[in-house]
């Protein structure tokens, strides 16, 4: 008798007329991409989205055409790979957290669900459903013909292969927990179970087509193994809330009516080839399976209740059959051929005959060969650059910021303050200005005094910081003011709290603490800012006041500090050796200043190389010759397939190393050569104290002057 009879509720899963489980489909919430991907799209392509406002809609267009009306009809199938389809290649296009929530709910217990910003969990969910469409094809299709078990054969091994396809590559590039009918476990269940529909239409075909009863025997065995196979998958422990009722005992009945199958067709083999005794243990083998399904139903009466009238009915015809012939053989046997019977632990094992397999069809696996095609569709958002040459272009830019900004630049910026740390350390370059310019001060002195006297000299800055220190107590005041009040308020609830009139009912009320506790919090925080403003205030009143003779010097009048300031004008140095160490050290000075003033172009021309170094068009270019060799047009980029470009493209900065090399090799030959010459200059210049006290009021000098403008900075910036 046949097994399989074509019938399927609205819902998609097979009736109680059937022998066979068809899947049910994921439900989910109404979704709308276009508002989402035009954001994106301006935001992050800096495109108008208006470009793309045809694509936005046919792409929420596709999901409500996928998701809507689900039955287990082709057009849903058609609709739901079309869906599958463009996501697959706009996946390419956009990240997968792009800023849209989807929402799914679980295909057996539909009061579960996850909700998540993730185009990777609605691809695979779709896949789900797709696998679920195949399995509803197969229960759909009747079977008393060939061509419907061919189709239904096809059917199973395509739900078969999109179930294993979606375990295997697609749920693991989601990044969310995902809903238990999706775990490894269940979609393992879900691909036995498919594969088992399958090789069972094949045992149909077998036995339509009067197939020899050996070879129909054999594909029976391959039947039983498969239910075997998905009774064990689905029996995994986590599974237990989510596999539906009755499956477990359908594969367990299914596997064993199999079981038995394939010893009563093994023994009308026997029979035709006069292997009577065989014969005979075989129906005894088929016999036990059959009395093993009779003792499970009769024990335990959840097996009535949860095993489909149609499976019972079978398994009840089979019982009767194989005892009817049973009974004749071992008549026959006893009577006529006297053949010895067998033990059935001696009885040959049956090979299987193995015809079904997982499937994955061709537009799953790789459905960029069919877009632009009828089956898919034109690709849309085609004209976007895909989302992966943002990400290698941002690396890209990282690299070259580290070996631009953190390497070269720092290494040059730290030649040039070694640089200055040397000359400092030998008071350069003002101890030759004191011999060069014996009256008068140097232009950057000058240039200090004038912006210090523009300020208000050390009046301007005295009043800029009494006014921060009066701005810091008020500000502490009024905190002070708000934590008394926050204070006496709570005291205030407390007392009402405690007021309860005799007898009466206290009201039910919040306490102050929990109403005002975002207050506590606020004013802690700009306490800490108060205090550490505070700490700032003082340090900078100590600089003030140790350097505020040097600042009121240089508010005043220009003849004013230039009388304050040592002049050799009087007692000259007219030594010609002196005078020769002189002119040796200023020739290194202006070759340090030249080093300094070439070095700090380089450095403004290799951020300007940098800056304008754009690698877009080459990614482009890349992009372009991979997709050529590609044979679809979803480009799976990987950042790794860039490497050999960035390597190329970063190689222009390595003169740069040469370059900072050659630098520090000669700032050493020169600085070295200074300090030679500043070791003659201090002996010659040992014997005149003027001189040495004029340099000495240079470097005070410039030194204020550096200090008052840090001292004016921290306070401008602080109010």
């Amino acid at each position: 008798m046949f097994l399989f009879r074509p019938a399927a509720t609205a819902d998609g899963v097979a009736n109680d007329n059937s022998t066979m489980f068809a899947v049910k489909f994921k439900a989910t919430e109404k979704t709308i991409f276009n508002k989402a991907l035009a954001e994106y799209i301006a935001s992050s392509y800096a495109e108008p989205p208006e470009v793309y406002r045809d694509d936005l809609r046919v792409l929420d267009e596709l999901r409500e055409a996928a998701t809507a009306a689900l039955d287990g009809n082709p057009n849903v199938l058609k609709r739901n790979i079309r869906y599958y389809g463009q996501l697959a290649f706009i996946l390419s296009k956009f990240p997968a957290d792009v800023g849209i929530s989807f929402t799914w709910y679980n295909s057996f217990t539909s009061d579960t669900e996850v909700s998540c910003q993730d185009l990777y969990f609605e691809r695979a969910s779709v896949l789900f459903n797709i696998g679920a469409a195949y399995s509803q094809l197969g229960c759909r299709e009747g079977h008393s013909d060939m061509d419907s078990l061919n189709r239904a054969f096809n059917y199973f091994q395509q739900a078969a292969g999109t179930f294993g396809y979606l375990q295997r590559k697609i749920v693991g590039e989601c990044r969310t927990q995902l809903t238990t009918d999706m775990s490894a476990y269940m979609l393992t269940a879900l691909e036995n179970l498919m594969l088992c529909q399958a090789q069972e239409c094949v045992w149909h075909r077998s036995a339509l087509s009067r197939m020899k009863d050996a070879n129909i025997a054999r594909i029976a065995t391959h039947v039983a193994e498969l239910y075997e196979q998905a009774m064990q998958s689905a029996s995994q422990g986590s599974l237990a809330g989510t596999i539906p009722n009755g499956w477990v005992d359908h594969l367990k009945v299914k596997g064993l009516y199999f079981r038995a199958e394939a010893q009563q067709r093994k023994s009308m083999s026997c029979l035709a080839s006069s292997q009577y005794g065989e014969e005979v243990a075989r129906l005894q083998a088929a016999q036990e399976y059959c009395n093993q399904i009779s003792e499970l139903v009769s024990y335990d009466q959840r097996w009535s209740k949860l095993l489909r009238a149609a499976v019972l009915e079978m398994v009840k015809s089979q019982a009767e059959l194989v005892g009817s012939n049973r009974t004749r053989a071992e008549h026959d046997n006893d009577v006529i051929y006297l053949d010895p019977v067998p033990a059935i632990s001696s009885l040959p094992d049956i090979s299987p005959y193995k015809l079904a397999e997982s499937k994955t069809p061709e537009i799953i696996e790789n459905p960029g060969k069919f877009l632009g095609g009828e089956e898919l569709g034109p690709p849309l958002f085609k004209g976007l650059v895909p989302f992966v040459i943002h990400q290698a272009a941002s690396l890209y830019e990282d690299r070259k910021d580290q070996l631009v900004s953190k390497d070269l630049i720092t290494a040059l910026d730290e030649l040039t303050a070694d640089c200055e740390s040397v000359l400092n350390s030998l008071n350069m370059p003002h101890a030759l200005e004191a011999i060069k310019k014996p009256i008068g001060l140097p232009p950057n002195i000058l240039v200090g005094a004038d912006e210090i006297r523009s300020d208000g000299g050390y009046i301007g800055i005295k009043r800029l910081l009494d006014s921060a220190i009066v701005s810091n107590t008020r500000a502490n005041e009024l905190l002070d003011a708000a934590e008394k009040a926050l204070y006496d308020e709570a005291q205030e609830d407390q007392r009402v709290q405690q007021r309860v009139p005799k007898g009466g009912r206290q009201a039910k009320r919040i306490e102050s603490a929990e109403l005002t506790n975002k207050f506590r919090a606020e004013i802690a925080k700009y306490r800490d800012v108060i205090n550490r403003a505070r700490e700032s205030d003082a340090t900078i009143k100590a600089q003030v006041d140790m350097w505020s003779q040097f600042f009121s010097l240089l508010g005043s009048p220009r003849d004013e500090i230039e009388r304050q300031v040592p002049s050799t004008t009087a007692n000259p140095i007219t030594d010609p050796h002196h005078s020769q160490i002189v002119g040796r050290l200023q020739q290194y000075m202006d070759e340090i200043t030249l080093m300094k003033r070439e070095r700090a172009k380089s450095t403004e021309k290799l951020k300007r190389v940098a800056n304008e170094d754009d690698i877009t068009p080459a990614l482009n270019e890349e992009m372009q010759r991979l997709a050529a060799l590609s044979a679809t047009p979803i480009l799976q980029f990987e950042l790794h397939q860039f490497e050999d470009l960035f390597a190329q493209k970063l190689d222009k900065y390595m003169t740069w190393r040469k370059y900072i090399d050659e630098e520090r090799e000669a700032q050493l030959e020169l600085l070295d050569s200074i300090r030679e010459a500043n070791q003659a200059f201090l002996v010659a210049r040992s014997n005149h104290p003027l001189l040495q006290q004029r340099e000495k009021a240079l470097s005070n000098l410039e030194t204020a002057v550096k200090r008052y403008r840090e001292a004016s900075f921290n306070l401008h910036d602080g109010a």
